[in-house]
């Protein structure tokens, strides 16, 4: 085990230590509450990378998305816990969706911190 697996571990554990519950179990919560809170929500999933395991990301019909990591045994199970379309983003890749929502926020952003400017 090298320098930075005991702070990922470490880190994955406090996570759930915090908020009273398992991570798996605190990740599915707040996966399954964005799915009940918005609107044409589906599931894309993105391989394990040296940094990071499994992942999700969830982008609802405005484009509007979360990430969390999921795991491999996530990953499988998901589709049918949150009722939800799953795809594999290697495959299908991301909906123009999701960028557009991007770009909105930056713009939006941009006026802001404008905006923020002649008000000074």
């Amino acid at each position: 085990m090298g320098l930075l697996d005991r702070f990922r571990g470490g880190a994955t554990r406090g996570v759930g230590a915090l908020h009273g519950g398992s991570p798996d179990k605190q990740v599915a919560r707040y996966l399954s509450e964005w799915v009940r809170t918005h609107v044409g929500v589906e599931g894309y999933i993105e391989p394990k990378t040296t940094v990071t395991d499994v992942t999700v990301v969830l982008i609802a019909a405005d484009g509007e998305w979360t990430r969390r990591i999921v795991g491999e045994r996530g990953a499988q199970r998901l589709a049918k816990d949150l009722r939800i379309p799953v795809y594999d983003v290697h495959k299908t890749g991301y909906p123009q969706r999701m960028r557009d929502y991007d770009a909105r926020k930056r713009i939006e952003q941009r006026r802001a911190f404008e905006q923020d400017l002649r008000d000074l």
